[in-house]
């Protein structure tokens, strides 16, 4: 049915929109609360508010994970943790599945040039720049190391099979900043592809730390923040070490939304705007790491906890869909949904072969306002740090399983979300029908996965 929805809606749009070009951005820790649009008040996002302005704000978005390389995994595969190879952090790389193309191979299949710039989500620890192609990718620039991508003076990016070395950057300091050297990559990419169709990932590192800025966005918000420097330190440690991290966070996200801004510039100029999807992401909550703290600028907004939580500061995000002309303006949706559901949408919308093993829903119902929108029964995650977290959503209902690495017998915690967002109110001693319905639903929501790493307690021997 899907896939004949999707001949219908390229049939009845004009021979110039047949092909619609699609550009994903996924900034990297942004929280739900770090934008203005979702209520932030002090870090200033104009060209992210004018996208939610002229397209849709959604406001129940999920992340695919707590962390960056599952729920990057979430989204290139178009399934939930409980069905991917990578769920957690760690040296590893997606393997290739001769079975279902990932998404990138199914857009190349259906006449679209690809591309990736910016932070690879296709390996972890890894220094190895042919898995892109390998994936579906035409074309790449960026980092295929997370653990480089916490630098923002790199030493070295890869454009394809080459890197592009930068002798004057020290990873902490240096001539090219690696959000301006990237953003400029994307303005040129628009340029050469300018014909389309092309998929285009934009994988930002901001404001992921290590915290770094460029001096002229920081003095920006010296006057208004005030803030004391910390003492100096003359070693760094991993995430490097931030005097102003207030100053400088907010800087960041400012910078990066100037840089949104000129992509959107970028489409106008092209005269490609009316046959551009834009969807902005972040790839988990608002994180606590190199200085930067949730508090300081609420960056959860009403919700609790934060990257590496299940809580829903921990995976629900703010997402913003842009497509002039399709997309009408001012519009809010709170319809459930997550990572997976980009698979298919993406795929319908440019023609492609659906995937048969997806855990998505398309969304193009939702984003043009055609049709009836499928909803999901139930949403589900699983995490494997701090003890291992299970969690799943289905109607108001919230559960959360505890320390499932270690105990057949996981603390549970129930929310009723509707009710109660801050999710303050554990109602898992009051309704233990419904820790164990909802648990029962887990379990049959999941595959027991190859990764040793990546075992409930009951499947470690």
């Amino acid at each position: 049915m899907i896939r004949l929805f999707a001949v219908f809606f390229l049939l009845a749009l004009p021979a110039s929109a047949k092909k619609p070009n699609i550009i994903y951005i996924l900034a990297d820790d942004l929280g739900y609360g770090d934008l203005g649009c979702y209520g932030q008040k002090v870090i200033k996002t104009p060209n992210l508010d004018r996208m939610a302005a002229e397209g849709m704000k959604f406001t129940r978005h999920y992340a695919g994970s707590t962390v960056c390389a599952p729920s990057r995994s979430c989204f290139l595969e178009g399934k939930h943790t409980g069905h991917i190879y990578v769920r957690g952090n760690g040296s590893l790389q997606m393997r290739e599945d001769p079975h279902e193309p990932i998404l990138p191979r199914a857009m190349k299949d259906a006449g679209y040039h690809t591309a990736m710039i910016g932070k690879s989500g296709l390996g972890c620890n890894t220094d190895d720049a042919t898995l892109p192609g390998k994936k579906g990718f035409d074309y790449f620039f960026g980092y295929t190391s997370h653990t480089a991508a916490h630098f923002y003076y790199p030493d070295y990016l890869w454009r394809n099979h080459d890197k592009v070395p930068y002798p004057n950057n020290t990873l902490h300091t240096g001539d090219n900043y690696s959000s301006t050297v990237v953003t400029a990559e994307a303005l040129q990419y628009l340029e050469k592809q300018k014909d389309g169709p092309f998929f285009l990932h934009l994988a930002l590192q901001v404001p992921h730390a290590s915290l770094r800025a460029k001096e002229e966005w920081k003095e920006k918000y010296r006057p208004i923040l005030k803030e004391k420097l910390l003492p100096a330190r003359e070693k760094h440690p991993h995430y490097s070490y931030e005097r102003e991290p207030k100053t400088t966070f907010a800087a960041m996200i400012s910078y990066m939304d100037h840089n949104v801004g000129l992509l959107l510039k970028k489409l106008d100029e092209l005269g490609i705007a009316e046959n551009t999807l834009v969807i902005f992401s972040s790839d988990n909550g608002a994180m606590q790491e190199g200085g930067h703290r949730r508090d300081s600028f609420n960056s959860s907004g009403p919700l609790r906890g934060g990257k590496r939580d299940l809580y829903e500061g921990g995976i629900r995000v703010p997402t913003i869909a842009w497509w002039p002309g399709k997309i009408k303006a001012a519009q809010t949706s709170a319809h459930p949904s997550a990572f997976w559901d980009l698979s298919p949408t993406f795929r319908e919308l440019a023609g492609a072969k659906a995937q048969s093993d997806t855990d998505g829903l398309s969304l193009v119902p939702t984003l043009l306002g055609k049709g009836t929108q499928k909803k999901h029964d139930s949403l589900y995650w699983e995490f494997f740090e701090g003890g291992g977290k299970r969690a799943i959503i289905q109607g108001p209902w919230k559960l959360i399983l505890f320390n499932t690495n270690k105990t057949l017998t996981p603390k549970a915690e129930l929310f009723n979300i509707d009710q109660d967002l801050a999710e303050k109110n554990n109602l898992a001693a009051k309704r233990p029908d419904k820790v164990a319905a909802l648990t029962k639903l887990m379990n049959d929501s999941r595959t027991s996965s190859v990764h040793p790493n990546f075992k409930l307690k009951s499947e470690r021997k």
